[in-house]
């Protein structure tokens, strides 16, 4: 199971890496050649907004789930430090109650998809559901992120987990070191 649980984290984090650095990258190039052309030509791209508004939540969902995946995130931990051995109940407790909350923000945006699917961009016509999409894709894969974590949690002492600030830190679950 420990194997599996490391594969789907690995995979999870391939796939929002590859998101991340192909949308950064595509936006880059389309603005920069827009700038280039409105500099050169006097003219612009018609299409050259409306791209980067589509790819922007896809960079930002994909960064959040990595910054999941490594604890990057804002904790506030001087309650659970002084637990002791509850601590890591408590932590796996609200693990699962933010993964359930990840879900119902998914199951909420349910309407909101199919709404806008109604909807499209005015030059390059993708539906509106395609954003409304990408958020839901990425409030599941930030719950399964957070539940994948629970076994670390679980198997985490509270002496060994008392001077880190984030559960998947202990159990060895973030793999980047910092800069």
């Amino acid at each position: 199971m420990h194997t599996l649980i490391d594969r789907t984290h690995r995979v999870i984090g391939l796939a929002c890496r590859a998101i991340l650095y192909t949308t950064l990258t595509v936006m880059f190039l389309i603005l920069s050649a827009n700038v280039a052309l409105r500099y050169a030509m006097g003219t612009s791209l018609s299409w050259a907004s409306e791209l980067p508004e589509l790819l922007f939540p896809w960079l930002i969902m994909s960064g959040v789930v990595i910054a999941a995946q490594h604890g990057s995130h804002i904790a506030v931990v001087i309650l659970t430090q002084r637990m002791g051995g509850a601590r890591r109940w408590v932590l796996a407790a609200g693990a699962v109650l933010v993964a359930a909350m990840y879900l119902g923000l998914c199951w909420a945006a349910l309407p909101l998809f199919e709404i806008a699917g109604d909807e499209y961009t005015p030059i390059l016509h993708v539906p509106g559901s395609v954003t409304v999409g990408c958020l839901m894709g990425g409030f599941v894969l930030l719950a399964v992120t957070t539940l994948l974590q629970v076994p670390a949690i679980l198997r985490d002492t509270a002496g060994d987990a008392g001077d880190t600030d984030h559960p998947g830190d202990a159990a060895g679950l973030s793999s980047q070191a910092p800069a």
